[in-house]
């Protein structure tokens, strides 16, 4: 897919979600994990700048059925430190969007869908894999 296609099947897919979606978002650096989540949260109605969390962790967004959690794991040092993430409260919300979900081990909660995005050949264009 290229940007504009992961963008609007982002958006999509974001429109079709159930609440209290967990998004797994993985893959490679740059491979379009915070684009993507962004779309996401489009399609949940959230209509303010969204950022990357990568140094906050956690960003909250309200979206038209309430909150979306954006959640980037990458700067954890540890799944120590993915426990005091507030994973509870993290729950209850509409949609949560983690990126680098590996790294919070056991701390992290089940997707419910799991995206893996990977580089292709043509640096324009991104590998997407689904699995509900």
């Amino acid at each position: 897919m290229t940007e504009a296609q992961l963008v609007t099947w982002g958006q999509a897919l974001g429109g079709t979600l159930e609440p209290g979606a967990v998004v797994w978002l993985e893959g490679d650096l740059g491979a379009g994990k915070t684009t993507l989540a962004k779309a996401i949260a489009v399609g949940l109605g959230v209509t303010g700048p969204t950022a990357s969390p990568t140094y906050a962790l956690v960003h909250r967004y309200q979206g038209r059925r309430g909150p979306v959690h954006h959640v980037d794991c990458y700067r954890l040092s540890g799944t120590d430190e993915a426990r005091d993430l507030d994973w509870d409260g993290l729950a209850g919300s509409d949609s949560l969007l983690v990126e680098w979900p590996e790294r919070a081990g056991a701390w992290g909660l089940p997707p419910t869908v799991r995206i893996r995005l990977a580089h292709d050949v043509d640096p324009g264009v991104r590998i997407v894999e689904t699995e509900p």
